[in-house]
């Protein structure tokens, strides 16, 4: 792929993320600090392009002009469309948005439509799998520990995998695992308690998918399959086990918060996760064997039944 069809991809999907003029400021801040860094992993002027889109200097056909391939403008409306699903079902906004993508881009109505539902699938899934049916004899138990290291597993895997859908799954999990750790500690909670936590403890769900899919695009693994996936698989420059750690990180916090009645400050929340994503990048390489054998057992359709539960 081009720089030019690379940097119009990542365009499409800053526009897509500001698109229902809605995000946080701090989800604001993250979506800018995720530009800065990915400049320095490829060379582009990523800081420029986020002003741009910001300050409405880009334009959806200045975009699509520079994606010359079939192969490039499907990525390019694919990660548009997780971008819109990744905080939850698209607005009335994002809809038109992403409609006048698929018309820009000249793709087929009925092709982007089949990769729209199973994004919305993804973002509506139940919180409540059947077959994640969380049993512990003692909140804070060995139990809890395995599910979370399991949960950042799975979660390191889909970091390893070049479909879309693959980098999207990981906030659902992410978000089933902290309803896991709240229920067993006797809490029922919803999306949007859920959301709340996240954001608290630092974690974005926009600039998440942004963050991830932003790396593998920039790696030149996302879009590839076949050998192209068991080629990425060992490469470091691409994963650097941020899905891992963050998992793992908001697992432990989440089981420390709802252990101790939510009665944690932001402020103590916020410096649990940093420190214990720390000590989760230290464990990466240990556990990378087991998210390469993971990823090799997982395609697209078995990644949206396991976020649906299935």
């Amino acid at each position: 792929m081009h720089a030019s069809e690379t940097r119009a991809i990542v365009t499409l999907s800053l526009l897509a993320a500001f698109v229902d003029g809605e995000k946080h400021e701090r989800e604001r801040a993250e979506i800018k600090r995720i530009a800065e860094g990915l400049s320095q992993a490829d060379g582009l002027n990523l800081p420029t392009l986020y002003q741009d889109v910001l300050l409405k200097r880009v334009s959806l056909d200045s975009v699509v002009a520079a994606l010359g391939s079939v192969e490039a403008k499907q990525l390019a409306y694919e990660m548009a469309v997780c971008v819109c699903d990744a905080d939850g079902v698209q607005s009335v906004a994002e809809q038109r948005f992403l409609a006048s993508v698929q018309q820009a881009l000249g793709l087929a109505p009925a092709a982007a439509a089949q990769f729209v539902q199973q994004a919305d699938a993804m973002a509506s899934a139940p919180l409540a799998a059947p077959t994640v049916t969380l049993v512990v004899a003692k909140p804070g138990d060995a139990a809890l520990d395995t599910l979370i290291l399991n949960a950042a597993i799975v979660n390191g895997a889909l970091e390893l995998l070049p479909e879309s859908l693959s980098t999207m799954a990981i906030i659902p999990l992410q978000m089933r695992l902290v309803y896991g750790i709240g229920k067993a500690h006797g809490f029922e909670l919803d999306r949007g308690h859920i959301k709340d936590f996240l954001a608290t403890v630092g974690v974005g769900l926009t600039s998440q998918y942004l963050e991830q899919a932003g790396r593998k695009l920039l790696g030149g693994l996302l879009g590839k399959v076949g050998g192209g996936l068991l080629r990425g698989l060992g490469q470091q420059a691409v994963s650097t086990g941020m899905s891992f750690a963050a998992t793992y990180a908001l697992g432990h916090v989440a089981k420390r918060y709802y252990a101790g009645g939510r009665t944690l400050s932001t402020q103590v929340l916020k410096d649990a996760y940093a420190s214990v994503a720390q000590e989760a990048q230290g464990l990466h390489g240990r556990y990378l064997p087991a998210m390469q054998e993971t990823a090799r057992t997982l395609d697209a359709g078995k990644v949206l039944a396991m976020v649906r539960g299935a």
